[in-house]
Parts: C-alpha cells; sequence; structure tokens
C-alpha cells in the first residue's frame, strides 16, 4: 500500500513538471496520441481526497452517461465506465487545442481543478478507451470534456 501511495505521489509530480513545462497544441504535436495507450493522471493537490481505490470494487462499478454541450460549445455521444475502463462511444467535440477528458463533481473550472485527469481526448473519433486502473467511481458524478489551454469547459455528462 505505501509503495502504491508513493507511485501515485511520483506519478502526479511528473505530471505537476510536464503541465508546467508548457503547453502544447494537439495540432502542435501532429495530435500523436494513441487513446489504446491512455494514462490515468492525476490533478490532485494534498487538500483533496485520494482519487485511488483501496478495493478493486470501485473499479468494477458501472456507470454511463450522455454528453451535452456547454459554453456555447458542441460535444456530443456518450460514455460508459465500466471494469477500470472509461469509453466515449459516438463522441465528437468541437475542436480546441488542448482537450483532456476529466472525472469531476460538477461542470464549472472549479470542478475540473479539483477532478481527476485522465488523458488527452480527440475531438473528432467516435470511440475512445482510456484506463482507469485504481480510481474510486463513488467519488465522480460527472465526465467533462476541458480544454486546458483555454481554461474552458467544452461539455459534460452526468453519470447514473
Amino acid at each position: 500500500m505505501r509503495t502504491r501511495m508513493a507511485l501515485g505521489t511520483a506519478a502526479a509530480a511528473i505530471v505537476l513538471a510536464a503541465g508546467l513545462s508548457g503547453c502544447t497544441s494537439m495540432a502542435d504535436s501532429g495530435s500523436g496520441m494513441s487513446a489504446s495507450e491512455p494514462t490515468a493522471m492525476s490533478t490532485m493537490s494534498a487538500s483533496q481526497p485520494s482519487a485511488m481505490s483501496t478495493t478493486d470494487d470501485a473499479v468494477t462499478m458501472m456507470k454511463s452517461g450522455t454528453f451535452m454541450g456547454l459554453n456555447d460549445k458542441m460535444v456530443s455521444g456518450t460514455v460508459t465506465i465500466e471494469d477500470g475502463k472509461l469509453t466515449l462511444s459516438g463522441f465528437s467535440s468541437d475542436e480546441g487545442p488542448d482537450l483532456h477528458v476529466y472525472l469531476t463533481n460538477g461542470t464549472d473550472e472549479a470542478a475540473v481543478t479539483a477532478g481527476m485527469m485522465i488523458d488527452k481526448v480527440a475531438f473528432d473519433k467516435a470511440d475512445q478507451t482510456f484506463a482507469l486502473s485504481g480510481v474510486d467511481l463513488s467519488k465522480y458524478t460527472d465526465v467533462v470534456i476541458h480544454c486546458d489551454k483555454a481554461k474552458a469547459v467544452f461539455g459534460a455528462a452526468a453519470l447514473s
């Protein structure tokens, strides 16, 4: 357990350092991301509860929702979380330079900041799957599509 916490803390520190080194757009990076090799990254701070589960029960919980656009942006499709995977189906979004998918408790900027970043998301790829290793789904109510560079929520799906 202590090793798992240390690895999680080290991963969070690496993510923070990478985020502070600069913000690149998907267009700049050639959109070379692979939805088949996502990493679960956290934006947790010391004041936030841990998003890591100590049991596999929380990872196997099934939740789903339908996206709606927010802030004059278009996002559509569905999200399903099951068997430790977050799957976007029939997904599309307005184009953004730095879109990410987050687990949150709300759909505003504060909820995104307090939430858990899962990975980059392609605005024009209908089906995408992301690993959620060790995530306690009982702690989250929404899946949010967020442009990190513009600090803008594009859309969200309430989980049920």
